[in-house]
């Protein structure tokens, strides 16, 4: 696929949709920025390095200029990744903040989910860390001067092990602060204990050795911790293995050893219930039925929102119970009606319960969705596919997020994943307009970021997320604050144009929230050019028609007769006749128009290798 490569068709691009406000955030675009990593300019990459060699960001490096930057990508929310005060190797003792033990921490900068203090934000990102929380309050505002909205991570199954607040609320005590240590369970402890038995680190493999077998006075094997308490992941040992969670411990919602419930429980047919009727029943039940764990995790979301957080992301929140998310989600929705709630889950058996009882707005479409586009695009699978986990998630499509790339995933880029940012732009298309659901994707992945870096913990092909590193194709585009992509290759800056284009594209056609209609299976056994390497459908409402069709192929262009059902002309209510199609997307204009007759229609069209095509029927 060729795209257009020079400095002037970033320029314009971006010129353009600067000026477009994000009206309609029904469909909203998030950005996910790894915020320690966003605004570093130092190039070193030193594999564990420390700050001073390989440099770390800072709330301030997200100016108005680079806010216009994200913004211009057509975002209508940031996700601040690695926010909350989470566990790291520094001394900040300057400040009142306890050293922790490099033995349970991951990496040197340390895992964002490995959160220490609920009531600050990591020190890391401040210029001046004692005025930390001001300088974060601070980026909410010019975020929203921006036009775009926050979301940060909570973290609900787990905490650090040494966690402890500093800037907790008057009334508010620390998780663990009031725990009998002398039970292994009770419903009000927020930890799990191992009765009697000390805490101890786990037998680390070289590769994993603390801060990768550097000296350190704090690392000596030792972490004291008296009683255990289990790890993150449900380890019940008080040795946990190397591959456990072991620098966090899980936290209790009222879920005994054995797996009985112990907790409140909604009554049946609460999953077609409004988010106001779940506010109302958690208001009638008792306080002193509700585990103390629930009780600590509304302080901390009602905390934020007051602070101007505009939404949440979940950590592995199928990991906590269903009946939890209907009490904090309908206190959140209480105080903000419009906060965005966003959650990791896993088990598709399960969406539909996190979704209407959990009263989530948005579920990772990851184990569907996004495990097939990645195996189209590595030659594994065809497009059949996705319209198999299309129809498996038609009645919730709307509540299912679609993304390409994360901080869990590989980078499109990295040789383990596509090798080629370009591979996966038909994936992103179909990725974007396939229903209204909301669209994720990585700081980096605009520019073709391949998460090559050997940065300490942990493997390249994901740009880490444990120790200090500089992120080079973000970083030429940054260019030393200047967000014009001065340093970057005409690639890059033509891939993020249509990255650009294609995000703002999302917002601009209503048709995107309309309906859906199939073309694929329509068209795959008709024998005209149309194969397992090409997906189309439709996309409408009352205003607009569109068509979206992807050439998957790397190496083969497609010349194709496009056959539309009869079915679909009819729900349309076009008359027989001739209609233009207006390419919106890219330059290249079908060969002819929509032809309608009374049994459907047709539109013959050619597409390069990896093209796609959204176009736009008009009238005649």
């Amino acid at each position: 696929m060729e795209i257009r490569s020079s400095a002037s068709l970033h320029e314009n691009a971006t010129n353009k949709v600067s000026q477009t406000q994000v009206a309609n955030v029904d469909k909203p675009v998030i950005y996910q920025v790894f915020t320690r990593l966003f605004g570093n300019t130092q190039t070193a990459n030193v594999p564990w390095g420390t700050k001073a060699q390989n440099g770390v960001g800072k709330f301030s490096d997200f100016t108005p200029k680079a806010l216009e930057s994200i913004k211009s990508l057509g975002v209508s929310h940031i996700w601040y990744t690695g926010v909350p005060h989470h566990a790291l190797v520094g001394d900040y003792q300057t400040y009142d903040i306890g050293l922790d033990d490099p033995d349970v921490v991951k990496g040197r900068a340390g895992s964002p989910y490995a959160v220490k203090d609920y009531y600050n934000v990591n020190p890391d990102l401040a210029d001046d860390p004692a005025k930390r929380l001001e300088e974060f309050e601070a980026l909410i505002a010019r975020t929203h001067a921006a036009g775009m909205k926050v979301v940060i991570d909570i973290v609900p199954n787990h905490v650090a092990r040494g966690y402890h607040s500093l800037s907790a609320p008057h009334g508010v005590s620390d998780f663990g602060a009031d725990d009998n240590t002398r039970l292994a369970y009770a419903r009000d402890n927020d930890f799990y204990y191992v009765v009697g038995t000390p805490f101890e680190v786990p037998d680390l493999s070289q590769d994993l050795k603390p801060l990768g077998g550097q000296a350190h006075p704090l690392v000596d094997g030792k972490f004291e911790e008296f009683p255990a308490k289990w790890t993150g992941n449900g380890a019940r040992a008080a040795k946990p293995d190397q591959n456990d969670w072991y620098e966090t411990v899980k936290i209790n919602y009222g879920i005994k050893p054995d797996g009985s419930i112990d907790h409140p429980q909604l009554p049946k047919g609460f999953d077609s219930k409004s988010v106001a009727e779940h506010y109302a029943f958690w208001q009638q039940v008792p306080k002193q039925s509700i585990p103390s764990s629930w009780h600590k995790f509304n302080q901390i979301t009602q905390y934020w929102l007051a602070k101007g957080v505009d939404g949440f992301r979940y950590d592995m929140a199928e990991m906590v119970p269903v009946a939890f998310w209907s009490y904090l989600n309908s206190n959140i929705k209480q105080t903000n009606p419009d906060a965005l709630l966003l959650a990791e889950v896993y088990t598709p058996s399960r969406y539909r319960d996190y979704i209407h009882l959990g009263k989530m707005d948005y579920l990772y479409d990851k184990v569907g969705l996004y495990d097939s586009l990645k195996a189209i695009i590595q030659g594994k699978a065809g497009t059949p596919a996705i319209e198999r986990d299309r129809k498996s998630v038609a009645d919730i499509a709307g509540h299912m997020l679609h993304f390409l790339e994360n901080h869990d995933e590989q980078r499109i880029a990295s040789p383990e994943f596509a090798g080629d940012p370009k591979s996966a732009l038909p994936a992103m298309v179909i990725s974007t307009t396939l229903s209204e659901a909301p669209t994720l994707f990585y700081f980096g992945q605009e520019v073709g970021e391949d998460g090559s870096e050997e940065a300490g913990f942990g493997k390249p092909s994901r740009t880490s997320i444990f120790d200090y590193i500089g992120v080079p194709a973000h970083q030429r585009f940054m260019n030393q604050g200047k967000f014009d992509g001065g340093q970057s290759s005409p690639d890059e800056l033509s891939l993020r144009a249509y990255y650009a284009k294609l995000l703002n594209l999302s917002h601009s056609l209503s048709a995107l929230s309309g309906e859906y209609g199939d073309l694929h299976r329509a068209n795959i056994d008709l024998g005209k050019g149309y194969d397992e390497a090409l997906f189309a459908f439709s996309r409408f409402d009352d205003k607009q028609k569109v068509i979206i069709i992807s050439n998957f192929a790397k190496d083969k262009s497609k010349q194709v007769t496009l056959k539309l059902p009869a079915a679909l002309i009819k729900r349309w209510q076009l008359a027989p006749g001739t209609y233009p199609l207006k390419e919106v997307l890219s330059d290249n204009m079908p060969n002819t128009p929509l032809t309608l007759t009374a049994k459907g229609g047709q539109v013959t069209l050619e597409l390069a290798p990896l093209e796609s095509k959204v176009l736009v029927v008009g009238e005649k």
